[in-house]
């Protein structure tokens, strides 16, 4: 299973916001340290207001807070505010389901099953859990990891092929 962007956006803004619970944050604040784009950010910001999960305020001083502690936020619960679709497979979707195993097939309960387990063990977490400096983290390798653009990153993959067998 893979989340959207929205979905990691979605975390990402929180999880900024609970790392700075003194201070309002302001989106141009989040779309610079993450590298996304300011309108991105302003639709997840604005869902998650009408959630009742940020507390949003307009002009000069203002910017996004948390309205519930962190604590009382279940990553589940955002996760499945923010996904439109776990639509695993297309037996899923009755709809536009055209798979002709589908009379005799048994996957799809294991689907079922694990997107069930998926989804127990995000909520489990809350956001207090994954905010929460780990032991011998100083508050400024925090505050420098959280303002870490994300186009500064480069992610490479190398993927090792085997070696060609020799036609005789």
């Amino acid at each position: 299973m893979r989340l959207t962007d929205y979905t990691d956006y979605t975390l990402r803004v929180l999880m900024f916001c609970a790392l700075n619970p003194d201070r309002s944050v302001t989106i141009v604040e989040l779309a610079e340290s993450h590298g996304i784009s300011k309108n991105h950010l302003m639709k997840i910001v604005n869902d998650l207001a009408n959630q009742g999960v940020l507390l949003t305020t307009r002009g000069r001083g203002g910017g996004l807070k948390l309205q519930k502690k962190p604590a009382d936020i279940c990553i589940g619960d955002v996760v499945r505010a923010s996904e439109t679709d776990f639509r695993m497979v297309e037996c899923f979707d009755v709809n536009h389901n055209s798979c002709t195993l589908t009379a005799q097939c048994r996957l799809k309960h294991v689907f079922k099953t694990a997107l069930q387990s998926y989804l127990a063990e995000l909520d489990k977490v809350t956001l207090a859990d994954i905010t929460t400096p780990l032991p011998g983290v100083s508050k400024l390798a925090t505050d420098t990891v959280t303002r870490v653009p994300l186009t500064a990153i480069r992610k490479t993959v190398s993927i090792k092929m085997p070696p060609k067998s020799k036609a005789s």
